[in-house]
């Protein structure tokens, strides 16, 4: 029988109390043990950024962090960029500029973004290319992720 422990962490704004096994990483708890799969699961060893969250507002590859160390925390997953039925600018910004290919590193851009965007509210192009560097597309959708990131800055993504 593995041990576990319990930890608290606010998810996209809510408490959540839960009891983890302490060798689970953060994406584990965030995938298995809360159900937000939005997260998702790819390289496991923190090259690609698909699992990235925000923790603390600092962008995290989830798969490198163990559940255990957010306790505490408050954690941002894609499911808590929206508020409502309201997209996040961010949000907005992607399906305009068509960055949203076959979505599966969009959730990890979209936190990477969000995190740029809150210490730089206008990055220059460049800042965005390095902003988002940790993150892999497979569909090279790379242009219109960058562009989407520019027109959400344009429109004060950072202030949302």
């Amino acid at each position: 029988m593995t041990m576990r422990q319990r930890i608290e962490l606010t998810v996209n704004g809510r408490i959540r109390s839960v009891e983890v096994a302490p060798h689970h990483t953060l994406l584990d708890v965030l995938r298995d043990d809360l159900g937000l799969t939005g997260t998702k699961e790819c390289c496991l060893v923190g090259e690609c950024g698909a699992c990235t969250v925000l923790v603390d507002d600092l962008a995290v590859d989830s798969c490198l962090m163990l559940g255990v160390e957010a306790d505490g925390a408050s954690v941002t997953t894609v499911e808590g960029l929206a508020t409502g039925d309201k997209l996040h600018p961010l949000q907005e910004a992607f399906l305009e500029t068509g960055a949203a290919q076959c979505g599966f590193c969009i959730p990890g851009q979209l936190l990477a973004a969000a995190a740029l965007l809150a210490n730089d509210p206008h990055p220059t192009r460049a800042a965005v290319e390095e902003g988002l560097a940790g993150n892999l597309c497979r569909c090279a959708g790379y242009e219109q992720i960058i562009e989407a990131v520019v027109v959400a800055a344009r429109a004060g993504a950072s202030e949302s």
